[in-house]
């Protein structure tokens, strides 16, 4: 990979864009790279929880590569947010729990890789934007389709058609932020709290997001009876019975169904 960097620290994997001299711009082959990455890292049952950052100290991601995009036709167009599509999609539904790590700015593209992540953890000099509609386009990556359900329709609207930031602390009171921490300790608080989450039931983690997940697509009745369907797989698991037993004996559990 010639943009995109894989750190295994099992439970752990590092998902890290490496363009530092252009801010970790994206375009076709930083998609293709990240897609192929994520793909073979949810094949991994070794690592429960996947953050994913930018290379350097000023960007996460500051948006597509415009260079590439000024020549694009709108064949060309269609197929790059494809490719945008595809690797917010694999963030969201992959089985492990996805954690962006904003390192910084977070635009365009880069935004929409956040927005597709479980959880996200800004620096305090992170900003988050959508700025297409400035450059004569328009969020492609489902930065259209994610930012609403996250923050509201209303406000989304509002970032999408003025082009604003938001900075860490605006992001964070509008929801689209779980935590804001120093730079220099962004990453180990991500990896205590991967850590935290890798302590529990991975594959009833694994369920609960497929379920949250299912809920902002259906009616509550829907998502209430998928609900139900994967409670019942739960009970299926040796860990239902390895947590379980483990709290009434008062030790630690020893989860293995990932």
């Amino acid at each position: 990979m010639d943009f995109v960097k894989l750190e295994l620290r099992a439970p752990v994997a590092i998902v890290t864009l490496d363009r530092p001299d252009c801010l970790n711009a994206l375009n076709n082959q930083v998609y293709e790279e990240i897609i192929a990455t994520l793909q073979d890292v949810e094949k991994n049952s070794d690592i429960k929880v996947v953050i994913l950052t930018g290379a350097g100290k000023k960007a996460f991601a500051a948006g597509a590569d415009i260079a590439q995009m000024v020549h694009q036709s709108a064949i060309e167009g269609r197929f790059l947010g494809g490719l945008c599509h595809k690797a917010a999609n694999l963030l969201e539904n992959m089985r492990q729990v996805t954690i962006a790590a904003v390192n910084g700015f977070a635009l365009g593209g880069g935004c929409e890789l956040t927005l597709a992540c479980d959880i996200r953890v800004a620096s305090e000099n992170a900003r988050f934007g959508l700025p297409e509609v400035s450059l004569g386009i328009i969020p492609g990556g489902g930065g259209t389709q994610r930012l609403a359900r996250i923050i509201g329709v209303g406000r989304a609207k509002e970032l999408i058609f003025t082009c604003d930031t938001l900075n860490a602390e605006d992001a964070y009171r509008m929801g689209l932020a779980n935590h804001v921490v120093p730079q220099e300790e962004l990453m180990d608080f991500c990896l205590k709290m991967a850590e935290k989450i890798t302590s529990k039931a991975s594959y009833a983690v694994s369920l609960a997001k497929a379920s949250i997940n299912n809920s902002m697509n259906v009616d509550v009745i829907s998502g209430g009876n998928r609900e139900m369907d994967l409670l019942g797989l739960a009970f299926a698991t040796n860990d239902k019975k390895e947590g379980m037993e483990a709290f009434l004996a008062r030790r630690k559990p020893d989860f293995h169904d990932f």
